[in-house]
């Protein structure tokens, strides 16, 4: 069987790693990949958005099954192009994975099917988004409409830095065209939660769920990112709460989606708020989440490619997903500088003895060495009985790696650690 995966980050290195224990596989192309995919899968230089480039490659090698897993892609296209071919694929078509290309389309579904997430208003006019500003409760969030690489997303503490937000994102358009629409939202307060599930637009089946840590700095300073680490399961994901969950969020969501008309097969992402008031969404994803992936996946006990067909084919209810009961944890070296400027082209050393366990994301191969080429670079996962012990075996690895100008956070996981304390 041949498996072609769109993308080329830690993401795509963690999917395929999980696809690689499919007997049934004899054959995985990465497009476009990376240098550390490389040893795991046949890189092809054809780009994540080069839907005409992906659709000629998968005919001309008989491709059995597509995994498009980034949300540039899904929001395109890919899916429609690669099933009219006659490929059958994991993820969503276009027009379900508008619920993450459109903040306005999913904040309106919410709305309008009672799905709880925060107040909000929509905004095509910059100098109406300005005047709104003037009265609006402080802090604030404002969002770019469309996709801006998962930093799209600005806090504004003060008046002033929300109106800097809507200058910046609508009139000097730094998310380009993402940036024609805004969406100004309700601050919401409260341990923040991600859950991947994998559905077949009829059912809905949670995966283990995980903490991320978007800011650059420890203690949660610095810029946003598009994540330092995570661990899993997620300490504030309680029983009551993921029931609760299923019952006012996560059916809901589908059923909603199939009532637009918009099908949604693959994985849903659902970035949620624990609030004083319930859970609450603060966004939706159409497909795996990085660096979420790299916790969660190596976590699952059962065979990640049936699993995935069994969402193309709707068999999803008849299919096992079970995970192990442990903890995960992963630590994302990125490079100095990294969200903004950054030096490339440094030698990565990963001892051999825990190849297995870190993830590429930001590296090209170039003869025979591997280089920094990206802002986060590894993602290295540890495995445990608790989370303390995986937290503290992902830290021995990263420890025994080596790139010039490399830095991670020092507190993934603590957080959750102090939770678990109290709870």
């Amino acid at each position: 069987m041949k498996v072609l995966v769109v993308g080329g980050g830690g993401r795509e290195h963690a999917i395929i790693k999980k696809l690689k224990e499919n007997q049934e596989i004899e054959k995985i192309y990465a497009l476009p990949g990376n240098g550390g995919i490389a040893a795991d899968a046949t890189c092809v230089n054809i780009g994540a958005t080069d839907l005409d480039g992906i659709v000629r490659f998968a005919g001309e090698h008989q491709i059995d099954y597509a995994v498009v897993a980034p949300d540039d892609p899904l929001v395109l296209g890919c899916v429609d192009a690669l099933e009219a071919q006659g490929v059958p694929c994991f993820g969503p078509r276009s027009e379900a994975a508008i619920i993450e290309g459109s903040k306005v389309f999913s904040k309106n579904l919410m709305k309008k099917y009672g799905i709880p997430t925060a107040a909000y208003e929509v905004f095509t006019d910059a100098e109406k988004a300005l005047e709104y500003i003037k009265t609006a409760p402080i802090p604030t969030v404002i969002k770019a409409d469309g996709l801006a690489l998962g930093k799209g997303v600005i806090i504004a503490q003060t008046r002033e830095e929300a109106e800097e937000a809507v200058v910046a994102i609508m009139k000097d358009k730094k998310f380009g065209k993402s940036g024609n629409s805004i969406v100004v939202e309700e601050f919401l307060e409260g341990p923040e939660v991600s859950v991947l599930s994998f559905t077949d637009g009829k059912v809905v089946v949670p995966m283990i769920s995980s903490m991320d840590h978007k800011r650059a700095g420890d203690n949660d300073t610095g810029l946003n990112t598009g994540g330092m680490g995570t661990v899993a399961p997620n300490p504030y994901y309680t029983e009551a709460v993921a029931q609760e969950c299923m019952e006012r969020i996560f059916l809901p969501t589908i059923r909603a989606m199939n009532a637009e008309g918009r099908i949604f097969k693959g994985c849903l992402y659902f970035g949620l708020m624990i609030t004083k008031d319930g859970p609450k969404v603060i966004e939706y994803n159409c497909r795996f989440g990085d660096p979420e992936t790299q916790v969660v996946l190596p976590l699952l006990k059962s065979d990640l490619l049936t699993i995935m067909k069994a969402t193309t084919d709707g068999t999803l209810a008849d299919t096992p997903v079970e995970f192990f009961d442990k903890s995960a944890a992963c630590v994302i070296m990125a490079s100095k500088g990294y969200p903004v400027a950054y030096e490339k082209g440094y030698e990565i050393t990963i001892p051999e003895e825990i190849a297995d366990c870190v993830f590429v994301a930001g590296a090209k191969k170039e003869d025979g060495r591997l280089l920094t080429s990206g802002g986060r670079v590894l993602g290295v996962t540890a495995i445990a009985d608790s989370l303390k012990e995986a937290i503290d075996a992902s830290y021995d690895m990263v420890e025994q790696i080596h790139f010039d100008n490399a830095f991670y956070r020092r507190d993934i996981g603590a957080r959750a650690l102090k939770a678990k304390a109290e709870d």
